[in-house]
């Protein structure tokens, strides 16, 4: 259960356990804040959490160092 947790975890962006590594937190508790805040605000900090979610993409892409299609 904890690999299957663990898997879905890493291909849903991984945004509440990158804030919850940064500081320190649990990524449960986060995502039962995000949950929360969601529903109090009427889904906005959906917008949010796919902005951070591009933006760990973008963050990952350049610290790899991809190359482009043409630099084989």
């Amino acid at each position: 259960m904890k690999t299957l947790k663990a898997l879905i975890e890493k291909q849903a962006f991984g945004v509440c356990s990158y804030i919850g590594d940064r500081f320190g937190i649990n990524s449960g508790r986060i995502r039962l804040y995000f949950i929360y805040t969601s529903f109090i605000t009427l889904g906005s900090p959906v917008i949010i959490y796919l902005i951070m979610a591009f933006w760990l993409n973008l963050k990952d892409y350049v610290q790899e160092g991809h190359r482009s299609v043409w630099d084989l």
